[in-house]
């Protein structure tokens, strides 16, 4: 999975444990896409000191996937979720397929 993809996937997951400062810069560079130097002058820091917060929320966030396993999990519901809608497609369920679809934008 490429790296912005991730971090943001584990932002959704575990962003709001992240302090407010950390959450801002976080933000900034996942989601808004802005570049260190841009974040640096935006919250008052060196492109270094932006650069240490990104990897130090980064490491946390992974550290509390590596013991709670949610983007893992939501990935293999996903997965499976998109099996029974092609199922279900395939062999004229719409009710269910219908069903599954609806399960899948709750995701």
């Amino acid at each position: 999975m490429e790296e912005k993809v991730y971090r943001g996937r584990l932002y959704d997951f575990y962003g709001e444990l992240l302090s407010d400062h950390k959450r801002e810069i976080y933000e900034a560079y996942v989601i808004d896409d802005l570049s260190m130097t841009e974040i640096a002058d935006l919250v008052g820091l060196t492109k270094q000191g932006v650069s240490d917060q990104i990897k130090r929320s980064t490491a946390k966030m992974n550290e509390m996937e590596a013991k709670l396993h949610l983007c893992e999990r939501f990935d293999r519901i996903e997965s499976r979720l998109d099996d029974i809608i092609a199922i279900a497609e395939a062999n004229g369920y719409a009710d269910i397929k219908k069903m599954a679809e609806l399960i899948s934008e709750e995701l």
